[in-house]
């Protein structure tokens, strides 16, 4: 289960083609550039245990950097390509990069970091160079396509958004030092899914993302190939699975609600008879949806509900959800737990905190008080989220505790954007809470309490949201400002931000979609 022993046996098959050029890489060019990106890395005193940055769009080169350090004993954290200098400096900061590697087509980002990153000694870009940057590929291609000598395992160590305001890294160690041996993602996509070495995946999610990230890999060590897409765009995405005989997939909500939007002469124009299994998670999809496409595709679509951290795994298929319309589906992995506000378990059908026991070990890096608060005292884990389970056994979300907002499949924590808008001088209090989007589940809208109330009004409304802009990725930013000339606060100064938040979502049973 490793793409090297794939490069032995199926030298010439493609581990993945990139879907707007074409491009295909054959495991034995895989194995080739990730050896030599190894060599690179020890060239440049990396040694196991030390970690490495990549902040770039979904391109050709992605994969072999990942596959480099997964063999060189590294941790490699994936960078959304959407951050600001600020947010990256602080991501590559705290998970203690040495080396960093961009791409030309974050060629102004990247300029913006020269004088960032000061740990990141070492800084290489893909598809060219601006000044401070080594070439990738010049620097790779000058070392051997051999294979290290102390070739030990690494992995991925990704960044939540954090409750904080600032993004925590995921860290859990490889299951071994032996390169091969697979985590249990892996055996479960082969098992649960069917998923294999003949298996024709479509990828349609930036790389960066948890998923998308590990479940390409998870692909490769079986010996299948990838089709990954460099943006999503729903027409697209049928062509690929008619003209590459796509055989599986995965995909947000957000997604399935673009392909819904399509006239119906480009919904049933392509030949989808190849494609046996559609995987979806990231976000509650809305019953409507995940109907209309049950009836368009037919019984393959199948949910999960999982985090980065790993500690448990909910899954439904199609005969199951239409029986639990709404349902995220029953715990594979680690034991599913629903503990009230008392901290004891609720009955059937009482909501409370979803807790799973004996699931994998996870730690927040440099954030022992996160790790500490994901835990109850039984040495349960928690992802935050609010739930009940019927009588079935199958689970339902019904709220965030920490407020998270997920818009088209990306979780926002509105912490950030709170801690940075009630620093501008005309902002007396703020809150930021995720209101219902028809396209992307939610988005972000902040109600502001002005310092002077007659500023209220559309003109500072965009300032405000310039100002984030400025400062914080796009998707973090609000889409639009509210004026409140009192925002509800307990005497102690906490605020019921639930209060606010109600007021958009009506009287909705589950405040999440």
């Amino acid at each position: 289960m490793h793409p090297s022993i794939h490069a032995e046996q199926t030298p010439d098959k493609p581990a993945f083609i990139m879907a707007s050029t074409g491009q295909a890489v054959t495991y034995q060019e895989l194995e080739e550039r990730s050896n030599r990106g190894a060599q690179l890395f020890r060239s440049k005193g990396l040694k196991k245990g030390d970690a490495i940055a990549i902040y770039m769009e979904n391109n050709s080169r992605y994969f072999e950097i990942c596959w480099a350090a997964q063999r060189s004993g590294l941790y490699f954290t994936c960078i959304s390509s959407r951050l600001t200098a600020e947010e990256v400096d602080y991501i590559v900061g705290d998970c203690g990069a040495k080396l960093f590697v961009t791409s030309d087509q974050k060629a102004d980002v990247a300029g913006e970091l020269g004088s960032l990153m000061p740990g990141a000694t070492t800084r290489m870009m893909v598809g060219g160079t601006i000044d401070g940057y080594d070439s990738w590929e010049a620097c790779a291609d000058a070392m051997p396509a051999s294979r290290i000598a102390d070739e030990c395992a690494g992995t991925d160590m990704l960044y939540s958004s954090g409750t904080t305001g600032k993004p925590k890294g995921v860290r859990v160690p490889p299951p071994s030092d032996d390169i091969v041996e697979a985590g249990g993602l892996v055996s479960l996509v082969n098992l649960l899914y069917g998923l294999d070495q003949a298996s024709i995946y479509l990828s349609p999610a930036p790389l960066y993302h948890s998923a998308p990230l590990r479940f390409n890999m998870a692909i490769q060590r079986l010996g299948g190939t990838c089709i990954v897409m460099e943006n999503y765009d729903p027409e697209q995405a049928l062509q690929l699975i008619e003209k590459y005989k796509v055989t599986c997939s995965q995909w947000v909500p957000t997604m399935f609600v673009r392909m819904l939007k399509m006239p119906e002469e480009i919904r049933t124009k392509y030949d989808l008879s190849t494609h046996r299994m559609a995987i979806h998670a990231a976000a509650p999809c809305p019953v409507p949806v995940k109907k209309q496409m049950i009836e368009w595709w037919g019984p393959i679509i199948s949910e999960y509900y999982a985090g980065t951290e790993g500690n448990g795994f909910c899954t439904i298929n199609s005969e199951e959800w239409l029986s639990h319309e709404g349902s995220v589906g029953k715990a594979i992995m680690g034991e599913l737990h629903i503990v009230g506000e008392d901290g004891e378990e609720a009955t059937t059908g009482e909501p409370g905190s979803i807790f799973f026991a004996n699931g994998s070990a996870f730690e927040y890096y440099n954030d022992p008080e996160k790790t500490k608060d994901s835990q109850n005292d039984k040495g349960w884990s928690t992802l935050g989220d609010v739930g009940y389970v019927d009588e079935d056994g199958y689970l339902y979300l019904t709220d965030r505790k920490a407020f998270m907002i997920i818009s088209g499949g990306v979780n926002i924590y509105p912490q950030e954007t709170e801690n940075l808008l009630i620093t501008h001088p005309k902002v007396a209090d703020v809150a930021v809470i995720g209101v219902p989007n028809e396209d992307f589940g939610e988005e972000v809208k902040a109600v502001v309490q002005a310092a002077n109330p007659a500023e209220a009004g559309d003109a500072l409304a965009e300032e405000l949201i310039e100002f984030c802009k400025e400062h914080l990725s796009a998707i973090k930013c609000p889409r639009s400002i509210d004026f409140d000339p009192e925002l509800p606060r307990h005497p102690t100064g906490k605020l019921y931000k639930r209060l606010v938040r109600d007021r958009y979502w009506g009287n909705k049973t589950s405040k999440i979609v």
